[in-house]
């Protein structure tokens, strides 16, 4: 599978910029100081352009299919964006992926990670997997930047190395959740991520209405980490929420 190359001039004149609206020719006067307008918006429709700042590409969009196909969720273009971006900062080399999917989540931290890096992913369906190896290929991906791992995710990492890892995504059983967060403390270095996505749970976090067992683990997950000495937490609102934490 190749990826096509780009087919338009993304900085012309005759189509928005990355979802701005169109240039014009006339140009408003600056309001004098103390009297500027109030920068007023839609929130929903600002969230939305966030979600989608950061273009995917053909791979990306192939291996959204598959997981569409599948009836499987996969995390969203901000969502990505934010992990890849993750990855860079902290110039990961070691990655622990809990959830493989058809592979949209770990091209864009193999896209952040180091040219040297390599994402041990784990996922309990191996034709998943072989969907996630189509797709690192066809992003341009070497074989050897991945470590395929099928099986249930609490029997895989306790095999993985204490303190060997920059950072762990979490996308798997949310009702293991907290589990995750044990075994991530033990696999990162000091100043590595665990990031946990989806925990917003379409709503239902925050709903004070009865939930299932697995918003209520995610509930327990969200006052761990804020509570927690151990790590310094941030909850960032794109896709299904991304929970984030450093390590001390």
């Amino acid at each position: 599978m190749s990826v096509s190359p780009l087919s338009s001039h993304p900085f012309s004149t005759h189509s928005p910029i990355c979802g701005f609206p169109a240039p014009t020719d006339t140009v408003t006067a600056r309001q004098p100081r103390g009297q500027e307008r109030a920068i007023t918006g839609n929130r929903q429709t600002s969230w939305a352009f966030a979600d989608a700042f950061v273009a995917e590409d053909e791979a990306l969009r192939w291996a959204r299919d598959r997981a569409r196909d599948a009836g499987l969720r996969s995390v969203s273009p901000g969502t990505g964006a934010a992990l890849g971006m993750l990855a860079a900062t902290v110039e990961a080399k070691a990655v622990a992926e809990i959830g493989t999917g058809t592979g949209v989540s770990g091209i864009h931290l193999l896209h952040g990670m180091r040219p040297d890096g390599v994402l041990t992913t784990v996922d309990p369906e191996p034709e998943r997997q072989q969907f996630a190896r189509t797709a690192f290929q066809a992003a341009g991906f070497a074989a050897n930047r991945a470590r395929f791992i099928p099986g249930r995710a609490l029997d895989v990492l306790p095999r993985l190395a204490d303190g060997g890892y920059d950072l762990v995504f979490c996308d798997g059983d949310r009702t293991e959740c907290l589990d995750y967060l044990a075994e991530s403390l033990r696999l990162l270095r000091p100043g590595g991520l665990v990031c946990f996505e989806g925990v917003f749970a379409d709503g239902r976090t925050v709903d004070s209405g009865p939930q299932p067992v697995e918003v209520l683990r995610l509930r327990e997950l969200l006052r761990a980490v804020r509570e927690s000495q151990d790590l310094v937490p941030s909850l960032l609102p794109v896709g299904d929420g991304l929970l984030c934490a450093v390590k001390r």
